[in-house]
């Protein structure tokens, strides 16, 4: 009897997660550390049963229906799946599978760093002495930023993350948590302490705003010119949930103006970003290039995840984290 088929689109995956998929499967590894160019990613598709993906893969319409009837399921090595036509996948009954949970931990780590670094100063101090900017031996007001402590944090997106956010900065002896979600209450973090509040309540009242929001049509450019002319001339912005939910230009033109003090972004539009693009040209902001989940023990997880759901799915069964679909 025959292997099912199963296309990975990147030789750079953790490889016992290739390991467990050859041992039940027949799989064709596309052989380049870099995303599959979609023409090769259509070549290869067809006969397959299950296509292991990345973020960086967009699978729409002509990708699925490349794939010909045998494909069963997509398992993508992401917790976002915005890459992927769900609505197509529903009508040709494809099974999708994200790997949600375990990058949430180092998401949230990672998202706290960004809070101090852009609240403190942190880059600009570490680059001072480079620059020649240390002159004096000390200076009383040199580099002074403000910290998490007596600190109302705004956490806009109350999910797993988002919570896992908020178990981070209590020890901090922040003041309050506020938060928005369209879902709530949201009982654990209630339990924590989180206080819901309407969104520009959350936005006028806080000194740190975190997005840990999904981009959906709602969703998409909610912080704008807007908002941000609603924020402390003090406050500090946290972006490490999607690019899309940020209109950056009015984002560039807000601390241009400092409207707010700082900002700290972990996603971005494009993604990679241009080393010339007009936000790298600011000193309060800082940008990294979406690696808040970048842990080894956490690629591992999320690689073996997306093949375990490969291997559920090429079989017919239930999916460990299925991609809910639309309705």
């Amino acid at each position: 009897m025959s292997k099912p088929k199963v296309l990975v689109t990147r030789i750079d995956v953790p490889e016992d997660s290739i390991k467990k998929l050859k041992e039940h499967c027949d799989v064709e590894v596309y052989e380049e550390d870099k995303p599959i160019p979609k023409e090769e990613l259509i070549k290869r598709l067809p006969g397959k049963a299950g296509l292991y993906c990345l973020l960086t893969d967009p699978i729409d319409k002509t990708v699925i229906d490349a794939a010909g009837p045998t494909l069963k399921v997509i398992a993508t090595m992401s917790v976002g799946y915005e890459h992927i036509d769900l609505n197509h996948c529903k009508s040709k009954n494809i099974k999708v599978s994200n790997t949600p949970d375990v990058s949430s931990d180092s998401v949230a780590e990672w998202t706290v760093t960004l809070m101090l670094c852009a609240g403190r100063n942190f880059m600009e101090a570490a680059t001072a002495i480079k620059k020649g900017k240390w002159i004096y031996q000390w200076s009383p007001m040199w580099l002074c930023g403000a910290g998490l402590a007596d600190a109302t944090i705004g956490i806009v997106g109350m999910g797993r993350i988002g919570q896992s956010v908020m178990k981070r900065v209590l020890p901090f002896q922040v003041k309050e948590v506020l938060y928005f979600d369209i879902y709530h209450p949201i009982k654990p973090a209630e339990e924590l302490g989180a206080k819901f509040v309407e969104f520009e309540d959350l936005i006028k009242k806080s000194d740190y705003i975190v997005s840990m929001c999904n981009l959906s049509d709602e969703t998409k450019n909610l912080f704008c010119k807007k908002v941000f002319e609603l924020m402390k001339p003090t406050a500090v912005f946290i972006n490490t949930s999607r690019g899309g939910v940020v209109n950056q230009k009015d984002l560039y033109e807000a601390l241009k103006k400092k409207t707010f003090r700082a900002a700290a972004l972990d996603v971005t539009i494009p993604e990679p970003l241009p080393k010339d693009h007009e936000l790298l040209t600011l000193p309060n902001l800082i940008v990294t290039p979406h690696v808040a989940s970048a842990e080894t023990n956490v690629r591992i997880k999320m690689a073996d995840l997306a093949a375990e759901n490969i291997l559920l799915g090429v079989e017919g069964k239930d999916l460990k984290t299925p991609v809910p679909m639309p309705k």
